[in-house]
């Protein structure tokens, strides 16, 4: 998959970086997101992005999930399930495979606090387009909505 508007060339010499990151959706169904940071260092500074990161040497793609969303919302995520991966060779800061999981949880926007990243919100699945994603999330979330899953 590739997403013509990314700001960065592949590095072919780069080994493939696995992430984990989750459609994270709140008690109310609305799926929360996070604007990264405005910092010209990062990639897609200034884009909406999901939570996740990347998985460490040792760990596992579930417990980098779990990991990630602790570190940047202070929620312990304890269910989850996985939605699809994602290889991105090209359109990205550098080749990876986005390990993506989908999850309810017991909150909303404004019961929690986001520790990295610019702004914490929710939006229904129906505001979806009016979002300026990082990479290819955008086609992810796509990709769910026409999926029939539902949290």
């Amino acid at each position: 998959m590739v997403n013509t508007s990314a700001p960065s060339q592949p590095h072919p010499h780069l080994p493939i970086k696995h992430i984990a990151a989750a459609l994270l959706f709140d008690r109310n169904g609305r799926l929360l997101i996070y604007l990264r940071d405005d910092k010209p260092s990062i990639p897609f500074p200034n884009h909406w992005d999901f939570f996740g990161g990347h998985v460490e040497p040792g760990e596992t793609y579930e417990q980098a999930l779990v990991r990630e969303v602790k570190e940047e919302i202070g929620y312990d995520l304890l269910t989850y399930a996985h939605f699809r991966d994602y290889t991105t060779i090209s359109g990205d800061a550098y080749p990876n495979i986005k390990h993506i999981y989908y999850a309810k949880i017991a909150a909303v926007a404004d019961e929690l606090t986001l520790y990295e990243g610019q702004y914490l919100k929710s939006i229904d699945l129906s505001e979806r387009h009016g979002v300026k994603w990082a990479n290819i999330l955008g086609q992810i979330v796509d990709d769910f909505v026409t999926s029939g899953l539902h949290v």
